[in-house]
């Protein structure tokens, strides 16, 4: 309450005192002192374009994919979750606008507009007003081949800029009401005017005055509105600092930026520590949301050390183990699983990508701390940018890693076993945000299997956050989730009225992780059914077999009374069918499977008809069957798929088995 009074209080950024802040006596001077006299070697800096080039010849296809990128972002074209919209060159943006339901938020105070409610989504509007855009116009400026496109980007900067501050003036409608989305759009527009810094068309006072002010205006905005009131502060927060930081690094005399950057500064220290557990996971419970924390933190990293601002060693230390994590969970072709919350979330997307790509990083990462534990594989598009020629000179310096092998990550609640061509990525911890589980699934013991880079056993995804309660916390839900339900429990509360938290009930823990020659074993345990009239745990051990190339599951039973169960693997795609197994594959099942075990005479083939990449064999006695289900691999995006499911009654102590058979 104390800041957001001081900032009612504060002097407007009005001409005058830009004029005064920067030292200029008129705004000719003004475009001068801003844009002429540049210090910093933060990679959007004029002073950076040929050495980013350079980089940039290095890459097969990358000056395309930035000029594309450029005239998509000219068109003002956006790709919203899946759902295109596109409003012309020079052309007004219905900014306001959610296309799914068509609804327009209405230009109000922010204190009387709803964040959220049933039926629309902000997020939509959010990625347009965001200005990647702007970012993406800057890139197309560096790497036009002619003055005329230079000139048309440069003026197409101009009139989105121009045209967003008009028609979202500070306060009002849903651009203002997300700290957050200001920190991230301050931090865009500030870089896309570094990069434009050399074009008459951003020099005109005109712009320059208005276009200083509205940062001004967001970083006061920010400061006095910080996302740190919640029950733990997340991503919002970070963002929120990484906008001061970014802003006040590369426009230093703006009113008020020496403070903001060392609060930005300070805050960032601490939040590393209090967010990143040392084995290098983000605290958020979710994969997905740990490639937004890195770029988070990875693009205050970079832009501090361009700016000569140190982070300090346990900043830089805990940044290199989070793009070690993505090493490790990445299948060969950069693909992350996607356990927790998937919001399609980015923060410098310098290239397009597709959501659970997140291999770029390890090469970012690589060309970043030439780290040699990251080294191999080509250089991302994300590195020439944001590191130029001496990222390039890095990473080339590095010799190729050794493979990725298991590891585990109790902290963060992930552990992968690896090997014959699979990535298994399994869920065991405690919920995320020190508890508070808000991007947290109810997916303990759950796990993803991806063989030869493919994704064939999913985790469902997320689907949507507030248009669709109801579809949120199905997704959330354990049915969606490939572990076994008991009585059609969940595994913790889900609360309908409170679509981001998910209390600590489950207790999910390793018990042990046993890496081998030929043979991992992991041992796996939750509590969540410990609530049940007759309670039970549930031990889940998995075992990867890389001379059988199968994976084998034993769900144990631990409790008392007689229960049905429901065991799911859900796949992303409806290319599944019932067929009686080979005997080859069963055999290589019962040896993977290690004990006697008879099977049911019927297996799930998963895959393309006639090219399957893998069998699901259950233990005789299971009723396995097909069942419909549904696959997001985006925010926004849901498909019809199909779960692979198996069902029977159990009176604890009890055991039931199952094998993935790989192609």
């Amino acid at each position: 309450m104390a800041r957001q009074a001081l900032y009612r209080r504060r002097e407007r950024a009005d001409e005058v005192q830009l004029l005064q802040a920067f030292g200029a006596t008129s705004a000719a001077e003004l475009a001068e002192l801003a844009l002429g006299h540049r210090g910093s070697r933060i990679w959007c800096e004029v002073s950076q374009r040929a050495s980013v080039l350079e980089a940039l010849s290095a890459i097969p296809g990358a000056r395309e994919r930035a000029l594309a990128r450029a005239h998509t972002a000219l068109r003002q074209e956006w790709d919203l979750f899946g759902t295109r919209v596109a409003f012309g060159e020079g052309r007004p943006v219905d900014w306001s606008l959610e296309p799914i339901s068509g609804h327009r938020y209405p230009l109000e105070p922010v204190e009387r507009l709803p964040h959220h409610s049933t039926g629309k989504d902000p997020k939509y509007p959010w990625v347009m007003g965001r200005l990647d855009s702007a970012v993406a116009l800057g890139q197309g400026y560096w790497v036009a081949a002619s003055g005329e496109e230079r000139t048309r980007l440069a003026s197409g900067f101009v009139a989105q800029v121009l045209d967003f501050l008009q028609g979202n003036p500070v306060g009002l409608g849903v651009h203002w009401t997300c700290p957050m989305e200001i920190a991230l759009r301050a931090a865009n527009v500030a870089q896309a005017l570094a990069m434009f810094s050399d074009a008459p068309e951003v020099r005109r006072p005109e712009f320059l005055v208005t276009v200083l002010g509205a940062l001004a205006e967001h970083t006061a905005w920010v400061e006095a509105h910080l996302e740190d009131r919640g029950a733990v502060p997340n991503n919002h927060l970070v963002s929120n600092y990484v906008g001061l930081l970014v802003v006040g690094l590369l426009f230093p005399e703006l009113p008020g930026a020496p403070q903001q950057v060392a609060l930005a500064v300070s805050g960032l220290r601490e939040q590393v520590e209090a967010q990143v557990h040392v084995e290098g996971t983000s605290f958020e419970g979710s994969i997905p949301y740990h490639r937004l924390a890195v770029e988070l933190f990875g693009l205050a990293y970079v832009v501090a050390r361009g700016a000569g601002v140190p982070l300090g060693a346990a900043y830089e230390s805990r940044l290199r183990r989070m793009f070690h994590a993505v090493r490790a969970w990445c299948s060969e072709k950069g693909l992350a699983p996607q356990i927790g919350d998937n919001d399609s979330g980015r923060v410098f997307p310098l290239r397009e990508r597709e959501d659970n790509a997140h291999g770029y990083l390890v090469g970012l990462g690589a060309a970043l701390f030439c780290d040699a534990g990251l080294g191999g594989g080509e250089l991302p598009d994300e590195a020439a940018w944001l590191l130029g020629r001496a990222g390039l000179e890095r990473f080339r310096a590095l010799p190729a890693a050794p493979a990725p092998v298991s590891a585990s990550f109790p902290e963060g609640g992930f552990h992968v076993l690896r090997g014959a061509g699979a990535v298994i990525t399994v869920s065991a911890g405690k919920q995320g945000q020190s508890g508070v589980g808000g991007h947290s699934h109810n997916d303990k013991l759950s796990f993803e299997l991806h063989l030869d880079g493919r994704p064939v056993i999913v985790d469902p995804g997320t689907g949507t956050y507030t248009r669709d309660p109801a579809t949120r916390n199905w997704f959330r839900g354990t049915a969606a989730h490939n572990t076994v339900q008991v009585d059609g429990a969940e595994q913790a509360s889900l609360d309908p009225a409170r679509l981001f938290a998910l209390p600590e009930e489950a207790r999910a823990r390793v018990v042990a992780f046993l890496p081998g020659g030929t043979v991992d074993r992991l041992l796996v345990r939750h509590d969540g059914y410990r609530m049940l009239p007759a309670p039970v745990g549930i031990e889940r051990t998995f075992r990867l077999d890389r001379h059988e190339r199968a994976l084998a599951g034993r769900d144990r039973f631990i409790g008392m009374g007689r229960h049905a169960v429901v065991g799911r693997f859900h796949l992303p795609d409806e290319a599944a069918r019932l067929v009686a197994p080979d005997a080859r594959v069963l055999a290589r099942a019962a040896r993977a499977a290690e004990g006697p075990v008879e099977f049911e005479p019927l297996a799930a083939e998963l895959g393309p008809e006639g090219a399957p990449l893998a069998w699901l064999v259950v233990e005789k006695g299971l009723a396995l069957k097909l069942a419909p289900s549904r696959f997001s691999p985006g925010y926004g995006r849901v498909a019809p798929s199909l779960a692979v499911e198996f069902r029977g009654q159990v009176a604890p102590p009890v055991s039931l088995r199952w094998v993935v058979v790989f192609s």
